[in-house]
């Protein structure tokens, strides 16, 4: 029988099952099995019974869409992939180019490469001339920024803001124990100078934003996207796009990877694929979601591979082509991306290309302090958010106020750290029962829903306040009063660094 590949995103729908068996004949019929199996997939994969455009499906390398649509046949044997979106000239024009020799020492340091043919000397003096910008120092820009550095890129610079946090070790090796506390931009600068002195780091101290994107981007042979969030991941595109730079693109999540070359002057970009972004909520970030450790160190030693390659000139980059990465199953797949005559940016000509309010096209915020506070409902209507300060609840609880706290993360995070006295209703099964209320199935008072009183202030938090913002949107669509729920700004995160410092964090 055919099956389905269900992705990480979307696995919280199927029971966790990776692979679906369906008895179909068609696409169409395998996705309307799938759907009727599983009721609430079908609103993150159609939009009045149209395919929504940040879902794309493949059998083998081959794109549905390019094939027959939903009318595409399956055979027994075939893998129908559900794909979700999870963040002129020529490439040799990249290489080589002139500046200063290899010096004795350069020399010595790279011998493994000049004596292959495809880098050479010429290729290695390329290398040391070039420029990349890393976009986060994170699980994708350790392995990038180590790498590269190593390998002689002679200029890399790296924008990033956070700061070192021991949650960050599992994953982000470029730092360590002694960095806990320390912008990472001065932990990846100081990693960078011991493994190669010569490498010149530009440091940018800053959200990468529309307003500075272009300006930052501007002196970079090529950018490199180690973004976690879509609002930066669709910046990073569109900036590449206006500037004619590769994109070298590279997403995990859970177990699973994705890695890219997106280069509008020769093949698609990241919109040819997902035109728009999904929902906010149905992909969870990896702070939410989790990831394991290992897989940026994958995904970004390929993506070091990929820029490497264009760089030099050599080889054939993953323009046009998407790797697909499953841990787990110790698997690759390749996808082929084809170009989209009608890509609302890369369709244009490129001075015409605008950067806009990437927060507000995606529905969720780029960064933890950014000022944008919304979720949005199912029908697409943007709803503002309330929030409220983990100090402000904590002298509200104090002075006696009868306030519901309701915990929406999975069971196995109240394991981890959980507040006294709190609802503890996970975000899935919300979902269900709003979803059961907004379709006439069930009355309120017939669903768990019954546990979180309509009368009083209720605050919802999760582990930083991104799903406890999907479920305000969720309970409103439901009949609640938006003016009497309010998210927990920084969620349990913010209870430990501000109220109760013996909380675990993860």
């Amino acid at each position: 029988m055919p099956q389905i590949r269900i992705p990480s995103p979307l696995r919280s729908f199927t029971n966790e099952q990776s692979q679906v068996e369906v008895h179909a004949e068609t696409v169409g019929a395998a996705l309307a099995e799938l759907t009727r199996r599983y009721p609430l997939l079908r609103d993150h994969l159609f939009q009045d019974d149209e395919l929504r455009n940040f879902v794309n499906l493949f059998i083998g390398e081959e794109d549905v869409n390019f094939l027959q649509g939903l009318d595409t046949p399956l055979a027994e044997s075939d893998v129908l992939r559900i794909l979700p979106s999870i963040a002129g000239g020529s490439l040799s024009a990249l290489a080589p180019r002139g500046g200063e020799p290899l010096t004795r020492q350069e020399i010595a340091r790279y011998s493994r490469h000049l004596i292959l043919p495809e880098v050479g000397m010429t290729g290695q003096e390329s290398l040391k001339h070039s420029s990349v910008l890393l976009v986060g120092a994170g699980g994708l820009g350790s392995p990038l920024a180590l790498y590269l550095a190593a390998a002689g890129v002679g200029r890399i610079g790296i924008v990033d803001f956070d700061v070192v946090d021991e949650s960050n070790l599992q994953r982000q090796v470029i730092h360590g124990q002694s960095d806990i506390g320390s912008a990472k931009l001065e932990s990846a600068r100081r990693r960078i100078a011991e493994i190669n002195p010569n490498v010149q780091v530009d440091a940018y101290e800053t959200p990468f934003t529309s307003e500075n994107a272009l300006e930052i981007g501007a002196p970079y042979d090529l950018i490199i996207d180690g973004t976690d969030n879509f609002p930066t991941r669709y910046l990073v595109n569109d900036v590449c796009v206006k500037l004619a730079k590769p994109n070298v693109y590279g997403s995990i999540f859970r177990f699973e990877g994705q890695l890219s070359v997106f280069y509008a002057q020769e093949g698609p970009c990241y919109r040819c694929l997902f035109p728009e972004p999904p929902p906010p909520g149905l992909v969870p970030s990896c702070a939410e979601g989790g990831v394991l450790g290992v897989l940026p160190g994958t995904i970004g030693t390929m993506q070091a591979t990929e820029a490497i390659k264009l760089l030099l000139g050599i080889g054939q980059p993953l323009i046009g082509k998407m790797l697909l990465y499953d841990a787990l199953e110790m698997s690759w797949t390749s996808i082929k991306i084809r170009k989209d005559p009608n890509c609302p940016v890369c369709s244009i000509p490129a001075a015409e290309v605008t950067l806009i309010d990437y927060e507000q096209f995606c529905g969720v915020p780029a960064f933890e302090d950014s000022a944008f506070s919304v979720a949005q409902a199912s029908n697409g209507r943007t709803i503002p958010i309330r929030s409220i300060s983990v100090r402000a609840l904590y002298e509200r609880q104090q002075s006696g106020e009868d306030i519901v706290v309701l915990d929406v993360r999975d069971p196995h995070e109240w394991q981890i750290a959980a507040l006294d006295g709190t609802l503890r209703i996970p975000k899935g099964e919300i979902q269900l029962a709003t979803q059961a209320i907004i379709n006439g199935q069930a009355q309120s008072s017939d669903t768990l829903l019954a546990q979180i009183p309509q009368d009083r202030d209720v605050v919802v938090h999760c582990r930083s306040g991104i799903r406890s913002a999907d479920v305000i949107a969720m309970l409103g669509e439901a009949g609640y009063d938006f003016d009497r729920l309010f998210n927990l700004a920084g969620g349990i995160l913010a209870w430990a660094d501000e109220v109760d410092p013996t909380l675990a964090k993860y």
